[in-house]
């Protein structure tokens, strides 16, 4: 996980209709971008619902929501779709923005170790900067903390 007080590092990805976004085009607002295993599992539809649900709410305090997984802007389609999700999620296949947010981790399940996004959340505030940085965070209970943080 990154620290808190230092520069978002800039990306490039494509969203689920596959238009490309990069972090500095958010410049001006706060960014919550938050990093998640899958498409359409339990805990990524209850957290993705969540921000969906508090989505006018952190609209109002000025900030956008965007979704990171490996999964292809396909799968992102449908889940948002699915969903409803009024928000922007980016496919990064390559790792390479997963990677850079320090994200790609080590993860354990039933004894079994295997390489996988952990479930993670920053905070950037309107220059770029990460102000809060949140790992292994509760898929069901990170949306409303976001939104508390956003005051």
């Amino acid at each position: 996980m990154l620290n808190t007080g230092i520069q978002a590092p800039d990306f490039t990805l494509p969203d689920q209709a596959g238009t490309m976004h990069t972090l500095s085009e958010y410049r001006g607002r706060k960014v919550i971008l938050y990093f998640y295993p899958k498409d359409s599992t339990s805990g990524c539809t209850a957290q993705a619902c969540g921000f969906a649900e508090r989505y006018p709410q952190i609209q109002e305090k000025g900030a956008v929501v965007l979704g990171v997984s490996k999964d292809s802007i396909k799968s992102h389609a449908q889940f948002a779709e699915n969903n409803s999700l009024p928000f922007t999620i980016l496919s990064d296949p390559e790792l390479n923005v997963i990677k850079a947010y320090d994200v790609w981790k080590t993860k354990k399940l039933y004894g079994k170790e295997s390489m996988g996004v952990v479930r993670t959340t920053y905070l950037i505030d309107e220059e770029g900067m990460i102000i809060q940085a949140m790992d292994k965070v509760k898929a069901k209970d990170n949306p409303q903390q976001i939104l508390e943080i956003l005051g």
